[in-house]
C-alpha cells in the first residue's frame, strides 16, 4: 500500500490527500499478519525482561480481540518457561533498584516486573495461584515498604504503573494504589516537566542541564509514549471512586495534549519530539505508544474525538502505510536506548519485539475506534 497522506505545495498552499477509510476486517487482517511474522520468526522461550515482556502486553491484547488461542499459547510458553517470575532472586535483602541492572538480584527493578501484567492477565483468563505467586510476593514487598524512589526512569511508567493496578483488582488491597501514587510523585519531582506535561527520560535529560545541539528540551518520543500508554493501562484499571483517580486523569489528559502539539504532517513522532533536527526521521515505537494511549482515551471518553481524531489518523496511517512493511515486520523501531542519538540508523529494516508489541497495543485500540 502506498503513503496516503500527500503533501502538496502549489501556489504556496499545503494540500493533503484524504486517508483511507480502514475496516474492521482490514485492520484485523493487519494485525494477524504483524503478529503471525513476529511468532513464526522468533521464539517464545526468551527471558522475561522488559523488550520481550512489553510484546506481551500487545499480545494480550490480540488475544482479548481474536480469541486466537495459538496466539495466546505463545505468552503462556514464555510465561511457562519463566516460571512466572521475573528476576529471581529468593533474598529479599539482596533485591535491588537503584540503578540499571539485568542480573536476578534486580528483583524491584521495573524492567523485570513487567512480566507481572501479562502473567496476572493470564491468571484471569484461567485462574491458577502459581501464575501470580511471585507478583504478589515481589509487588507486595514493594507496595509494603517505606521507600518511593523506585520509578527513576521513564520507562518505568509503564513497566510497572498497570502492575499496581492490575494487583489492585487482582487482590482487592488499595495498599497497591496507594503505593502507586507515592511512587510516581517521586517520578514527577525529578522527570516532570510542568510547563509541557511531558516526561523527560529520567533525571540526567531535565532542562536545562540537558539540552538537544540546537539548544531545545529533549524530550525523547519513546520515553513519553511508555508514559502515555501506562497513564491508559491504569486508568483502565483504577476505580473511578478511588480520590486520587483525578489526579492521574489531570496527568494523562495534560501528557496527550502535549504529545498532540509535536506530531509529524506525515503522523510521526521524531525521536527527539521539540527538535525534530536531533534525529530526524522516522521513529514507530514512540509513535504506536502515543497512537495507542490517545485511542483509548478516546475510546474511553477521557479524550473528544473532536480534538484528537485527526491526530490518531494521522498517527494510525504512519504506523499501517509506512512502518508496516509488505512481509509483515513492522519497522523504523529506533534500538534499545535511552534518547535521541544524533546520526543514529533507523530505516524500514529496524525491528524489535517491543516495537511489535505498542503497533499491536494501537492496532487493537484502533479496531475499538472505528467500531464505535
Amino acid at each position: 500500500m502506498k503513503r496516503i497522506f500527500i503533501c502538496l505545495v502549489t501556489l504556496g498552499i499545503v494540500m493533503t490527500v484524504q486517508a483511507k477509510k480502514w475496516t474492521v476486517d482490514e485492520v484485523k487482517s493487519v494485525i494477524k499478519k504483524v503478529n503471525i511474522c513476529w511468532q513464526t520468526n522468533h521464539p517464545a522461550e526468551v527471558r522475561a525482561f522488559w523488550d520481550h515482556a512489553a510484546y506481551h502486553t500487545g499480545n494480550i491484547e490480540v488475544y482479548k480481540l481474536l480469541k486466537d488461542q495459538e496466539m495466546l499459547d505463545y505468552s503462556i510458553r514464555w510465561a511457562e518457561y519463566n516460571q512466572w517470575k521475573g528476576a529471581t532472586e529468593s533474598d529479599p535483602s539482596k533485591w535491588k533498584y537503584k540503578k540499571y541492572g539485568e542480573g536476578q538480584d534486580y528483583v524491584l527493578f521495573g524492567d523485570w516486573q513487567i512480566c507481572f501484567q501479562t502473567y496476572i492477565d493470564l491468571y484471569q483468563l484461567a485462574p491458577d495461584e502459581k501464575k501470580v505467586a511471585r507478583a504478589k510476593e515481589v509487588m507486595g514487598y514493594e507496595a509494603d515498604s517505606k521507600v518511593n524512589d523506585y520509578w527513576w526512569w521513564a520507562d518505568a511508567l509503564y513497566m510497572v504503573m498497570p502492575v499496581m493496578t492490575k494487583m489492585y483488582k487482582l487482590t482487592g488491597d488499595t495498599k497497591y494504589l496507594r503505593k502507586l501514587y507515592e511512587n510516581i510523585l517521586y517520578s514527577d519531582s525529578i522527570m516532570l516537566d510542568q510547563q509541557t506535561g511531558l516526561y523527560f527520560r529520567d533525571g540526567k535529560y531535565v532542562y536545562p542541564k540537558h539540552q538537544t545541539a540546537s539548544g531545545k528540551k529533549d524530550f525523547w518520543a519513546r520515553g513519553d509514549g511508555w508514559v502515555l500508554a501506562g497513564l491508559a493501562k491504569v486508568l483502565q484499571d483504577m476505580p473511578e471512586r478511588y480520590p486520587r483517580q483525578p489526579f492521574f486523569v489531570e496527568k494523562y489528559v495534560n501528557l496527550a495534549r502535549g504529545v498532540k502539539r509535536l506530531q509529524q504532517l506525515e503522523g510521526y513522532w521524531t525521536r527527539s519530539m521539540m527538535d525534530a533536527e536531533q534525529a530526524p526521521g522516522y521513529e514507530t515505537s514512540g509513535t504506536a505508544f502515543f497512537c495507542y494511549g490517545l485511542l483509548w482515551g478516546v475510546n474511553n471518553g477521557y479524550l473528544s474525538k473532536e480534538e484528537f481524531g485527526p491526530t490518531i489518523e494521522k498517527a494510525w496511517n504512519y504506523l499501517a502505510t509506512i512502518a508496516l512493511q509488505e512481509d509483515g515486520i513492522v519497522g523504523y523501531v529506533q534500538p534499545i536506548g535511552e534518547r535521541a542519538i544524533p546520526g543514529q540508523t533507523v530505516n524500514a529494516n529496524s525491528q524489535a519485539n517491543f516495537g511489535v508489541g505498542a503497533f499491536l497495543l494501537a492496532a487493537c485500540e484502533y479496531v475499538r475506534y472505528i467500531s464505535r
